[in-house]
């Protein structure tokens, strides 16, 4: 993707990015999966096993229409950031499909970004529609032996 192509999906996107504490706290989750995995192959499996942890637990507040629009937005805006996950659908159950498909097609660590690139922004928009206090209440239910203590996960304030 050229430079002005990212800086026009940036402007048409403009929660493009996630806060630094919501990517911060996305990453340490997706550690936390992959150390307690036993199989080899941990790359990009652990962003689905994230996600799938989450859709479990938001169905149950949001149902699974409401899940699957929010994992739908999540996904648009961090295809924004990174184009290889144009290969990753939302099913109508709102599980995800076709990070195989990145994982096989790119290096290790661009397949693991865009696991973290994902997972983030589904934080942000749990934290955008539930608030903070909520989002961090259902990420310590899922993860009880998780580091989420001290994160503050506060979005970027609109005027």
């Amino acid at each position: 993707m050229s430079e002005s192509s990212d800086n026009e999906a940036s402007e048409a996107h403009p929660m493009s990015t996630a806060s630094p504490e919501i990517q911060d706290l996305a990453r340490r989750l997706l550690a936390f999966e992959a150390a307690h995995d036993s199989s080899s192959d941990v790359r990009v499996e652990v962003a689905v096993r994230v996600i799938e942890e989450l859709r479990m637990r938001l169905i149950r507040l949001a149902g699974v229409d409401g899940f699957r629009s929010l994992l739908s937005r999540a996904l648009t805006l961090a295809k924004a950031k990174v184009p290889s996950l144009n290969m990753v659908h939302v099913r109508a159950d709102g599980s995800v499909e076709g990070f195989d498909g990145i994982e096989q097609s790119q290096e290790a660590g661009e397949a693991t970004q865009a696991g973290i690139v994902l997972v983030a922004h589904l934080l942000e928009l749990l934290v955008t529609f539930i608030g903070e206090p909520l989002t961090l209440r259902l990420v310590r239910d899922a993860w009880p032996d998780a580091s989420v203590d001290g994160a503050g996960l506060r979005t970027e304030e609109k005027p």
